[in-house]
C-alpha cells in the first residue's frame, strides 16, 4: 500500500544523508522507521516473548536459584530462630 505523508524539508535533508550513509533506499529506511515506531508503542507483551531466553546458553551468567542459594548460604535455618 502506498502512503502519502508530508516531510519537512529539514528532515528529508538528514533522512537523505542517512539514506547515503546505509546506502538503502529512502522507502526501506522509512519502512524500518515506522517498524520500529510501532514495536516501541503496542500495547502489548510480544516483547517477553521475543526476549525470553535470550541469555539462556550464556555461560557467564550463573543460575538464578544458584545465585541465590549462595547468597543465603551464611544465614540460619529458620528452624533454627
Amino acid at each position: 500500500m502506498r502512503t502519502l505523508v508530508d516531510i519537512p524539508d529539514e528532515d528529508i535533508k538528514k533522512l537523505d544523508a542517512l539514506v547515503a550513509r546505509s546506502k538503502r533506499s529512502r522507502a526501506a529506511v522509512i519502512r524500518e522507521a515506522v517498524k520500529l515506531y510501532l514495536v516501541q508503542h503496542a500495547d502489548n507483551n510480544d516483547w517477553i516473548e521475543r526476549w525470553a531466553g535470550l541469555w539462556a546458553d550464556r555461560a557467564d551468567i550463573p543460575d538464578g536459584v544458584e545465585y541465590q542459594r549462595a547468597m543465603r548460604e551464611d544465614r540460619r535455618p529458620y528452624e533454627d530462630l
